[in-house]
């Protein structure tokens, strides 16, 4: 049995028919995968499932309502980025109509269940995508984010989602919900799977691209800002967060609890204000013209069609309020390197939805509304899980949130909780600028000058060994450094290699005292890197180091 022949049958099966809204004809996506498979990439032989509010090409899209539907002539750059790298797509996923919920539910295609507990919701928007990720339909999903839509899902179902900074990925081709505050994001299994996806996916950059001041990595030790209380939380949840904070610990990541207010309150804006006028922009006048044969959810009729009831006023009034918040939010975060928050608060029944639909879902977002407002993004990993006080065990997973451009620094956060050491690099590497630096002495990994490397976001590559023609001499410094010199009669010399942005670089070259300076430096396979050297009445002075590492 084929691959494709294999995953066909756990759709039927499964018996979940509320997961695809278009499933593709099975000999297609064969022919397709065989393609795949044979033409390589990097993620060649990868099954994808595409929320139906993104576009592929000659697949209708629909946003959950039928009466919407249009038929694309073109991916949308997203999905193009990841065809391009090998994927496959399978189908198109359901969703909260018009990616307007957090529940799953809100769909005329059939409320999306939980992959392992069918009378529980699956969450939302991306409730379709998760789910075919949680039950193997596919291997990679694409979501949205506006809300927590890329986010909350992966916790219910246990799998990862990271959701980039607004406009790093393009939106072309995606149905907006918010416009301003929309992402296009990754669900996978596992964290190693989702940034080769992410890297692939930002080959289609939008706006916003990472510039020459991108981080590539984590600080060496690096501090979490946690919520200092934690509404929302039952006990149970509260003590599987208390458990995550623990093994945060334990991964070397400093604690640090925050005052939450100013996050809580800016997540309230998204619906509660004005801000909510952008979902009337973006299908506002459908919705108003729609007849009863159209297929509207009638939950997500009332907010958007009640959305146009702001002036522009209101508009500007809530937006002035939400960088007072934001200004006031990053001031607790302070010298925090990202924040962990329990990805969602609870695991609602279906029927809970059904009796409080906007209540719950307001609950579910306790969490995430806030994210893209500050312009944050984030990483969810799965977390363990919580034993329910009716006996059943509900997923638990965390969200990393860093600051904006920062996604390499939080996925490199979310590696070092998860254990992933299957990552090397954060996935903005494939397209942010950066500069391999040899670094020899003081400046390797666990030397007095490491930090100087770590705080600025470099990451370390792995060891080298210069070309046989070095010497080391001993620098009069503080604190005391070697200096690399090439010497015909020398030999080869352990060092190291990190990478880091060319803004880094510059900032590292104009803080080295002399007599040291930055060079080109032979390796022993013969390639060129920058790397350390002295000047050369130092180089003459020195007294030489008959040690081959520092």
């Amino acid at each position: 049995m084929s691959r494709i022949d294999d995953i066909y049958r756990r759709i039927d099966e499964a018996d979940r028919p509320e997961v695809f809204i278009t499933l593709r004809p099975r000999a297609d996506v064969e022919r397709e995968y065989a393609a795949s498979v044979d033409g390589g990439g990097a993620l060649a032989g990868i099954v994808l499932a595409v929320k139906d509010n993104v576009d592929v090409a000659g697949v209708p899209t629909t946003a959950a309502c039928p009466g919407y539907a249009y038929e694309p002539q073109a991916d949308a750059p997203a999905v193009a980025a990841l065809r391009a790298a090998g994927a496959v797509v399978i189908g198109k996923t359901n969703l909260d109509q018009f990616a307007t919920g957090l529940v799953g539910t809100r769909s005329p295609y059939g409320a999306v269940r939980d992959s392992r507990r069918p009378d529980r919701i699956s969450g939302g928007s991306s409730s379709g995508s998760a789910v075919a990720v949680a039950l193997g339909f596919a291997d990679i999903a694409i979501g949205t984010d506006t809300a927590g839509s890329g986010r909350v899902p992966a916790g219910l179902q246990g799998i990862v989602g990271v959701k980039p900074t607004v406009d790093v990925v393009s939106t072309e081709g995606v149905v907006p919900a918010c416009a301003s505050y929309d992402t296009v994001t990754v669900f996978a299994e596992t964290l190693a799977l989702a940034n080769r996806a992410m890297a692939a996916m930002a080959q289609a950059p939008g706006p916003r691209p990472f510039g020459a001041t991108t981080s590539l990595a984590a600080t060496e030790h690096p501090t979490i800002a946690i919520p200092a209380e934690l509404p929302e939380l039952s006990e149970q949840w509260r003590a599987a967060f208390g458990a995550a904070v623990r093994r945060a610990e334990e991964a070397g990541l400093r604690i640090k609890p925050i005052d939450l207010t100013p996050f809580l309150a800016a997540a309230r804006l998204l619906y509660d204000d004005a801000l909510v006028a952008e979902r009337s922009h973006a299908v506002g006048a459908f919705i108003a013209n729609a007849d009863a044969t159209a297929g509207l959810d009638p939950v997500v009729s009332g907010i958007i069609g009640a959305a146009d009831r702001f002036t522009a006023v209101e508009l500007l009034d809530a937006r002035t309020r939400l960088a007072e918040l934001r200004r006031e939010a990053m001031a607790e975060l302070g010298d925090a390197d990202a924040l962990m928050v329990p990805t969602a608060p609870c695991h609602p029944a279906l029927t809970e939805v059904a009796d409080d639909p906007v209540g719950v879902n307001s609950r579910m977002g306790t969490y995430t509304n806030f994210c893209n407002l500050f312009d944050l993004c984030g990483v969810a990993v799965p977390a363990g899980t919580v034993d329910e006080s009716d006996g059943t065990r509900s997923q638990f997973g965390i969200t990393l949130l860093g600051r904006a451009h920062e996604d390499a620094a939080v996925m490199d956060l979310a590696r070092r909780f998860a254990g992933d050491g299957e990552i090397s690099a954060a996935w903005p590497e494939s397209v942010a600028p950066s500069v391999e630096l040899a670094v020899f002495g003081a400046h390797m990994r666990g030397g007095p000058l490491t930090h100087e490397l770590s705080e600025r976001g470099a990451r370390w590559v792995g060891e080298v060994a210069t070309a046989p023609c070095y010497r080391l001499v001993a620098l009069d410094t503080v604190p005391p450094k070697p200096g690399l010199v090439r010497d015909p009669d020398g030999r080869s010399i352990a060092g190291e290699v990190w990478t880091l942005s060319p803004n880094a670089l510059g900032e590292f070259l104009a803080a080295l005292p002399a007599p040291m300076m930055l060079g080109s430096v032979e390796l022993s396979d013969g390639s060129w890197v920058v790397g350390f050297g002295c000047a050369a009445d130092a180089a003459e002075n020195g007294e030489r180091l008959d040690r081959q590492r520092w």
